[in-house]
């Protein structure tokens, strides 16, 4: 039995409310060398987290509050 597609199309202008000036700034730039804004992770009382993929959609990046990148690859992604 398969369930159908729950999930929403995804507003760019929406992915954006809540990053800090530093993860904007980093974000901007990496999407110039086409990496890609899937989402982004909204703990309870924690900075917005960010999540990019590159063009191949294999390897994604973190980016953290400051505007610096996690490639460390931990974060737990579900297909």
């Amino acid at each position: 039995m398969n369930t159908p597609e729950r999930r929403k199309p995804i507003d760019p202008a929406a992915l954006r409310e809540g990053l800090s000036a530093e993860q904007r700034h980093t974000v901007d730039t990496l999407e110039q060398f086409g990496w890609q804004l899937r989402f982004v992770r909204r703990p309870i009382f924690r900075d917005a987290v960010p999540v990019l993929y590159d063009r191949s959609g294999q390897k994604y990046v973190v980016v953290q509050a400051d505007g610096t990148l996690d490639e460390s690859q931990t974060l737990k992604i579900r297909p």
